[in-house]
């Protein structure tokens, strides 16, 4: 089994985090948002993992630290990385056809700016699998429509009527990937642009004109990380689930004067917490220092100094530094407000 993983996007609705960070490497209770991804999703394939292929784009900005942080996700799971470079923004029918010389055999193609929580078996009959989500508001996503034997017909981005109310969350999986890879290669060469762009859907449907058996698999929760707002919320549910599994959540080297944490919370290594309240529902990276502070409902990432706060719904990047009254923020690395 092979996973591919396009992730050459910039994140521009999870500004300013993403300016200087990849939105996949963005941690979300602890661990950055590409890295839960893949790790669960091989978790319920349960079957080895013979290589993750990575998508990414500029160097500049996809740089030396980000090729080692997924090369090592890969081989602690076993595999081969492979790592590939979009050049442009075309779509994501091409993003996947950058990663062509890994498109064979069995594979699951995932895009990394969500999250799951999933237990099921792999429907290997059929020729691909289509995870969706039942959602209240079908309208806003892209939703797939079943036949009478709920086999998928047809994929319907933004429905004005209802088709079904089966949103599709971007992940998929292909019994063999080089037919896909055929049909983009068709979507390329006669340049079948929608929105612009080259779309896995334009080859996900010439595959089922084709007669290829397309089913759904369904995952319990899908948490988004598009912008600031609900990656916040994608935290808090993430750690309830993880308290829920019994996984440690706070560290043993945290410093604690007069502070109290209220669970659940990720705290990360070597964090200082005086005269503070942590919690419900707080990410906290390594090396922080919070003091004089309350603080729950937010997300804080490494080697930062938050001081004299009353935060909530708030998420502050790596190596900054905030002393201030407002409760309800958004700032990027290396910023400073004192």
């Amino acid at each position: 089994m092979k996973i591919i993983v396009p992730m050459a996007g910039r994140g521009s609705r999870l500004r300013p985090h993403t300016l200087t960070v990849p939105k996949p490497l963005i941690p979300v209770a602890g661990e950055p948002i590409v890295h839960r991804l893949v790790s669960d999703i091989a978790k319920v394939l349960g079957e080895p993992i013979e290589e993750i292929a990575f998508v990414l784009g500029d160097p500049a900005f996809f740089g030396d630290d980000v090729v080692s942080s997924l090369t090592e996700l890969a081989e602690g799971l076993g595999a081969k990385a492979s790592i590939y470079r979009q050049d442009e923004p075309l779509g994501t029918g091409h993003a996947i056809m950058c990663a062509q010389e890994s498109l064979s055999g069995p594979a699951v193609i995932a895009y990394a700016d969500t999250l799951i929580r999933a237990d099921f078996n792999l429907d290997k009959e059929a020729d691909a699998v289509i995870w969706v989500k039942q959602v209240d508001q079908p309208e806003a996503y892209g939703v797939v429509q079943l036949n009478d034997k709920n086999q998928i017909v047809e994929l319907v981005e933004k429905p004005e009527k209802f088709v079904s109310d089966l949103a599709v969350i971007g992940i998929y999986y292909f019994k063999d990937v080089a037919v896909l890879k055929n049909e983009l290669q068709y979507v390329l060469d006669n340049n079948i642009i929608n929105g612009g762009e080259y779309q896995i859907n334009d080859g996900i449907k010439r595959m089922m004109s084709d007669g290829k058996v397309f089913v759904t698999g369904q995952v319990d929760e899908w948490m988004d990380c598009g912008n600031k707002n609900v990656t916040v919320e994608t935290n808090t549910r993430m750690l309830g689930f993880l308290e829920k599994d019994g996984v440690q959540l706070v560290s043993d080297t945290i410093t604690q004067e007069n502070a109290t944490i209220i669970p659940p919370c990720y705290i990360g290594e070597n964090v200082t917490l005086r005269n503070t309240t942590v919690g419900p529902n707080v990410s906290i990276g390594d090396g922080c220092t919070v003091l004089d502070t309350t603080i729950k409902n937010s997300l804080v990432q490494t080697k930062t100094i938050i001081k004299n706060a009353n935060l909530d719904n708030a998420m502050i990047g790596n190596n900054a530094k905030y002393d201030g009254k407002f409760t309800t923020i958004s700032i990027g690395d290396y910023s400073v407000l004192e």
